[in-house]
């Protein structure tokens, strides 16, 4: 198959990359080659390739930035996947977007999760702008795959986990508190893109919960991490309360892959299980990456 991949210098967009370029022809797209809040720069960008396959990785993902950029954030997360949808109809492609647990109010208590089938309710204008991206990409594609995943981390650009390693790594013995009342699933983007090329090997289309299996707070996480990594750190947890932010995150973000598992089709494993594989795939290249960012600092 030939697969454009929007927003392919992202994390995702990487690993997808990585993922489908042993088997299928592949497209980069990232600013400035398209613009994919600008319709006339969508078209331009994809409709000579033809692609197949659209995979739609670009997001406006500064979830606090987007409560007082919010033009911006619909433009990118809102009306964007809506001109890659129509794009992609005209052109008889398939489409497959990326979407976020934060379409969700987060509001059932822990261990309770969401399914596909659950009422959505974003807190965020980043949870808002996201849900209008779900719903236009499914509204002008017939053929759409709309996938909801959350905390993502990779080896490739900026995510929560090298963000506690640089922290770590800068002062061992210094306190830094972590949310310790937020759920979630720690999701490596690398198993997410196998999802996907699982996905297109079938005829489903709509909506489904891709993340990993299991659950942990931003501080369990962050400890997890760390200690598999070795690193001395001295994390103490907080409340969202103790941490103010400008956007109001859901307190619990637990996903359930219902529909992938109903398919028989999930590759997803225990979030632990993926992070082990992480730490020994990219151990040394992420302690070096922390280590010369410090320096510059």
């Amino acid at each position: 198959m030939k697969i454009a991949i929007v927003g392919v210098g992202g994390q995702l967009g990487t690993d997808c990359v990585n993922i489908f370029s042993k088997d299928h022809e592949i497209i980069g797209l990232d600013m400035p080659q398209i613009d994919i809040g600008d319709p006339e720069s969508v078209k331009r960008a994809i409709t000579p390739i033809k692609p197949d396959v659209i995979i739609n990785c670009a997001a406006f993902t500064a979830v606090d930035a987007c409560e007082s950029q919010k033009e911006l954030a619909m433009k990118i997360n809102g009306d964007g996947p809506k001109y890659l949808a129509q794009t992609a109809e005209a052109l008889g492609s398939r489409f497959v977007h990326i979407s976020t647990d934060y379409v969700f109010s987060g509001n059932k208590p822990i261990p309770e999760y969401y399914t596909e089938d659950d009422e959505v309710d974003p807190l965020s204008q980043y949870g808002i702008t996201k849900l209008a991206g779900e719903k236009a990409a499914l509204e002008y594609c017939s053929n759409t795959l709309c996938l909801r995943t959350a905390w993502l981390y990779s080896g490739y650009g900026k995510n929560f986990l090298k963000t506690m390693l640089r922290m770590a790594l800068s002062d061992p013995e210094r306190a830094f508190t972590i949310v310790n009342d937020q759920y979630g699933s720690l999701t490596w983007s690398y198993t997410l893109a196998k999802q996907i090329a699982k996905l297109l090997e079938t005829n489903m289309t709509g909506i489904m919960h891709t993340t990993s299996e299991g659950y942990s707070t931003w501080y369990e996480a962050a400890c997890y991490f760390l200690d598999t990594m070795g690193v001395k750190h001295n994390f103490q947890p907080c409340t969202t309360a103790d941490y103010p932010t400008p956007a109001h995150r859901p307190a619990n973000s637990h996903l359930e892959n219902k529909v992938l598992k109903d398919a028989g089709i999930s590759v997803f494993v225990d979030w632990k299980t993926d992070v082990d594989t992480f730490v020994d795939q990219f151990k040394d290249a992420l302690i070096k990456e922390a280590k010369e960012i410090i320096s510059q600092q």
